[in-house]
């Protein structure tokens, strides 16, 4: 005997149309009356207008659509609600809040608000009370400058793990420092500036629970970073400003560190000092001495990834291997002004340890065979006596 589709049960049939785009869910509906009411069970809802014709008239009907249905939903819990914006009518501010108002009514696990617009040319749009208080909320997610984080004097986010917080707009100097602190068990968090109107000047991060932190920047000035944060295992930092100021006062647990900057940068690299793996990429040009601190030694350092933009790039690199007494593998990549000065020879006063010890992988990607380079190769493949694997890749535009 053959099974109808109707003869499925309810938990069975919402299982089915959870793996449909929400606006597809909401339209069976209209299949029977056993359909009519089956989507507004579903934990998973997301809105988002990518496929709709940039008419204004479609884009409408659309946020009519979700103001229609949303209200609809009847799940106690909801554990994902994302919506996603990419045109430039942008949903008016009293839309944002009443559907996060919604969410927050239902308990909701997962929250992602995404304008997909880098001109800030729509209505700012705050966010509700309530949402700073929600108890249920484990991972928020918020991208756009329109979307405003003003934070209310009360705050408490107890179950918030994950927090990515894109290009938004802060309402003032305090709103970060505010909500951070009221987020007890806040693991993973991404802060990523463009521009220079998101009102914030420096940034502290002060979260004992954090692992893993992001900061990518792209400002000409954005002010510096103080990260206290003694449960981090994590950290990357993408700052291309003409200014770069980053203090981490105590990370004991963090092993893994992704590093680009513009400047100098011989503070932070102290601060991290605990690292397993360190992924460098380097964009200046370094004075002919070395201004590192011999007092810096990375005795965890297992893996290091160098990518440098610079004249007397080997300069950096003899610095890192002398102290890194540890080091495994070594994936290089460097380039070089041609028009810049001429190159002086590095001095090797001693060996270092790695290559008379531990050192096993070497990856030299881009090789263009300067002095430079066959002066380093040289002296490397003369005292790295446990390489096991090597790889030189050329260059070969430049050769």
């Amino acid at each position: 005997m053959a099974l109808r589709i109707s003869d499925l049960s309810d938990e069975l049939l919402i299982k089915i149309i959870s793996t449909l785009p929400t606006k597809v869910a909401v339209s069976t509906s209209l299949l029977s009356k056993q359909w009519q009411f089956l989507w507004t069970w579903l934990p998973k809802l997301e809105f988002c207008d990518y496929s709709i014709i940039d008419d204004p008239g479609s884009i409408l009907r659309y946020r009519e659509f979700i103001n229609k249905n949303l209200p609809l939903h009847k799940s106690p819990v909801i554990e994902s609600l994302l919506f996603r914006f990419c045109h430039r009518r942008l949903p008016q501010p009293e839309n944002i809040k009443l559907w996060v108002g919604i969410a927050v009514s239902r308990f909701v696990r997962e929250l992602s608000i995404s304008y997909f617009f880098l001109n800030h040319d729509g209505p700012d749009a705050p966010l509700p009370s309530s949402l700073y208080t929600c108890n249920s909320l484990m991972t928020l997610k918020l991208e756009g400058p329109e979307i405003v984080l003003d934070v209310p004097p009360t705050v408490c986010l107890p179950s918030l793990k994950t927090l990515q917080l894109r290009r938004v707009t802060y309402a003032n100097e305090d709103s970060l420092r505010l909500l951070l602190p009221h987020c007890p068990v806040l693991e993973d968090l991404c802060i990523e500036r463009v521009g220079s109107e998101d009102n914030l000047r420096a940034i502290v991060v002060n979260v004992p629970s954090l692992q893993r932190l992001s900061l990518d920047v792209f400002q000409r000035s954005p002010g510096g970073y103080v990260i206290v944060t003694p449960s981090l295992q994590y950290f990357k930092v993408e700052d291309f400003s003409a200014t770069f100021s980053c203090l981490i006062e105590h990370a004991p647990k963090l092993e893994e560190a992704e590093i680009s900057v513009f400047q100098e940068f011989e503070e932070l690299l102290k601060s991290i000092a605990s690292v397993k793996l360190l992924s460098v990429l380097a964009l200046w040009n370094s004075p002919e001495e070395p201004v590192y601190s011999v007092s810096t030694i990375f005795n965890q350092l297992e893996h290091l990834k160098l990518g440098i933009y610079s004249d007397n790039w080997s300069k950096l690199l003899v610095w890192l291997l002398r102290n890194s007494p540890k080091l495994r593998v070594l994936n290089l990549y460097v380039d070089k002004d041609p028009e810049l000065e001429v190159y002086q020879p590095v001095t090797w006063s001693s060996v270092p340890e790695c290559l008379l010890k531990t050192l096993e992988t070497f990856e030299f990607k881009d090789y263009t065979a300067t002095q430079e380079e066959r002066d380093f190769l040289s002296f490397f493949f003369k005292h790295a006596c446990c390489l096991t694997s090597t790889s030189i890749i050329h260059n070969v535009c430049d050769m």
